[in-house]
């Protein structure tokens, strides 16, 4: 049975991983008969009252990623690219937040130490990863120099800074997905379509994610 490594940022999409395309990766994988194993890090960051869209108290991100995991999830430094043959992440802003800040920094952004480290793992394995919405902007911080391909739909601004990592861009349909066989990283924009269905969403993630599984 194939593992996959699924590395949340939160709970929520304005400052965590976004609910619908975590659980649509997650139904996905379990359609495949995929075992699946949560991380997230144990760090504390700023959250989002999501009725008035103000900044409220900090939370911890690794409690906060639990609440998707159902409480079955463990801190991403004990995550071993060697006992997984695949690593996935969910989209939300939390990805550009929590385990980057590319959301504040773009191209010149820098990415949570415990997260370069394994995305740079599993890479050097050969090993899969998928990336749904905002978080091929955390692969193209980390893999850029090595010429990536990824997409975020087609957001110019956020293309843009992508390319400035050195990684190429892709505009994709919320419905469809961009697979870079060469580097085996699938990416899919999702709610990059801020107006897009939950059904769109989960079209475009189930596509991307039986296909990086196909790579694991």
């Amino acid at each position: 049975m194939k593992k996959i490594a699924v590395v949340l940022s939160g709970c929520g999409n304005k400052d965590g991983s976004e609910i619908t395309e975590a659980v649509s990766a997650l139904i996905t994988l379990s359609e495949l008969g995929v075992q699946y194993s949560f991380f997230a890090p144990d760090i504390q960051r700023e959250s989002i009252n999501f009725l008035t869209n103000q900044e409220a108290e900090k939370r911890n991100v690794l409690q906060e990623s639990a609440r998707i995991a159902r409480g079955k999830i463990h801190d991403v430094v004990q995550l071993k690219s060697s006992d997984f043959d695949g690593l996935l992440f969910p989209g939300g802003y939390g990805v550009a937040k929590n385990l980057c800040d590319f959301a504040s920094k773009g191209a010149q952004g820098s990415v949570l130490p415990s997260i370069e480290k394994i995305v740079l793992e599993f890479y050097q394995q050969k090993k899969p990863m998928a990336a749904i919405c905002i978080a091929p902007a955390l692969l193209a911080l980390v893999l850029g120099q090595n010429k990536i391909t990824v997409t975020i739909g087609k957001d110019a601004g956020v293309a843009e800074e992508i390319r400035k990592t050195g990684a190429f861009h892709e505009n994709c349909s919320v419905k469809d997905y961009v697979s870079d066989r060469e580097h085996k990283i699938i990416t899919t924009p999702a709610y990059m379509y801020d107006h897009a269905s939950p059904f769109e969403v989960y079209t475009g993630i189930r596509g991307a994610v039986k296909e990086f599984v196909e790579m694991a």
